[in-house]
């Protein structure tokens, strides 16, 4: 079966209240039109064309698919005008057009194909769904024997009509040829003055194609968004969707609530994940890793038995960060792009690390930052130390060699290597290389004045010398 794939992404979205069109606003991190395009990229369409109206070159610019076609829709005059903008691209006169929402993002895969199937480039197919409250959505009527024969917008539904259940979903799968047919006889004559796309129904009965409709399996699934109110709601359902797949995987989520995962997440075996934790971009877990209470993962691979505290950001790009087996980070640290931690590293409260590798056993425990360094086994960083590695203009390296202790409040002044087993002394400034082994102090001579006295205020507020 040769297919067309329309998603419809042209509305502006009013009640969203904002510049932003309707269908790029996110959820799980990805706008909305790229989760219904995602969904159906592994049918085999011929071609796949997003109808943009409102926004047309935000939407083109920020959504991706392979063979994607543009169609724009200016001005605005309703569905069937909708798709009327696409019929120049569709290909396969013989095959069948899928259309689907732009603003549905949790339509699944098997929903769309089982509708395209349902079709067949034969039949008419309506993708429809059983509501409590259908407020808003076109009823499916019926003949006596439970035939289609047509769909009544709720804003020209009757009294009765209203009381229908089954509504239509905006999303349906026609024969092409027939299609190409259909939507040149619509006409604006209802109480919006637009072309509505439903109106085809009506043709297909007339002329004896078959109608046929097929139901979702789940209201979620075909639910639109047109204000922040259904966005949030979306994004929850999402997120409990995935939190869900997880636990049955094994992974330990001890609040499935409190939980966001906004790219994709692999783990192994014996993951615990506390509350509030954001997870962006690719992260893998391996076996046993335990993230703490409101830590913000984003692209990086922490390896078995790492423990990341709370309150920990990890923050990697397109190469991502690296956490190594057993190691220890955080509470309150932050990783940045680059950064790599060895086996057993030990990453503590305030540090920052940002395109440095750290050999195994290495601890920097407080209040530290280590920027564009390499540093080598079991070396001890000590608290209120940093790497200047900025000199205004340009970025330089600091490599650090195995079992140098680095007391507190230092400051390594890149280009600088401090050689295997060195001490750097507290409170030095070092500008040049320590050789191995020895001990390197570069700070003011300690001085004390005898008979100095504090300054006091008199009992106006001013200072008394």
């Amino acid at each position: 079966m040769s297919l067309n794939i329309v998603v419809m992404a042209a509305g502006k979205g009013t009640r969203m209240k904002s510049a932003l069109p309707k269908v790029l606003h996110p959820l799980a991190g990805k706008p909305l039109a790229q989760h219904v395009l995602d969904a159906v990229a592994p049918l085999p369409a011929l071609r796949t064309i997003v109808i943009t109206g409102h926004g047309a070159e935000w939407v083109e610019q920020r959504v991706h698919g392979t063979d994607l076609h543009f169609a724009r829709q200016q001005p605005q005059l309703g569905t069937g005008h909708a798709v009327q903008q696409a019929l120049p691209l569709l290909d396969d006169e013989a095959g069948t057009t899928l259309i689907l929402n732009g603003d549905t993002p949790l339509v699944r895969r098997e929903t769309a194909e089982a509708l395209a199937a349902a079709c067949g480039g034969t039949r008419l197919a309506l993708l429809t769904v059983l509501l409590a409250d259908p407020s808003g959505y076109g009823r499916i009527l019926r003949d006596a024997s439970g035939g289609v024969l047509g769909i009544r917008e709720h804003k020209d539904a009757s009294a009765a009509e209203r009381e229908i259940r089954e509504g239509y979903t905006g999303m349906m799968a026609a024969p092409t040829a027939a299609l190409r047919r259909w939507l040149s006889r619509l006409n604006n004559d209802n109480a919006q003055g637009e072309y509505y796309l439903t109106d085809i129904v009506a043709m297909a009965v007339a002329e004896g194609t078959s109608v046929v409709a097929t139901q979702a399996a789940s209201e979620a699934e075909v639910l639109g968004v047109n204000d922040p109110l259904q966005l949030a709601d979306l994004e929850r359902r999402f997120q409990r969707q995935q939190a869900d797949t997880l636990m049955r995987a094994g992974v330990r989520l001890l609040d499935p609530a409190r939980f966001d995962l906004r790219g994709v997440l692999s783990h192994g075996a014996d993951v615990q994940i506390d509350v509030g934790c954001v997870f962006e971009g690719e992260v893998q877990l391996g076996d046993g890793v335990q993230i703490g209470a409101h830590c913000v993962i984003k692209n990086a691979a922490i390896a078995a038995g790492a423990v990341i505290h709370p309150f920990t950001h990890i923050e990697g790009d397109a190469s991502p960060v690296e956490v190594g087996e057993g190691a220890l980070v955080g509470p309150f640290a932050r990783l940045r792009p680059g950064a790599q931690l060895g086996r057993e590293v030990h990453i503590g409260n305030f540090v920052e690390v940002k395109n440095s590798r750290l050999a195994a056993g290495a601890k920097a425990n407080h209040l530290a930052y280590l920027g564009d360094a390499t540093v080598g086994e079991r070396v001890n960083y000590g608290a209120g130390s940093i790497t200047a590695n900025y000199d205004g203009a340009h970025k330089h390296r600091t490599e650090i060699g195995a079992d140098v202790h680095v007391g507190s409040n230092c400051v390594l002044i890149a280009p600088i290597r401090v050689g295997a087993g060195a001490t750097v002394g507290g409170g030095s400034t070092i500008s040049k290389d320590v050789p191995a082994g020895q001990l390197a102090v570069a700070r003011g001579k300690q001085v004390h004045i005898e008979g100095w006295r504090r300054p006091v205020k008199n009992p106006k507020g001013e200072k008394k010398t």
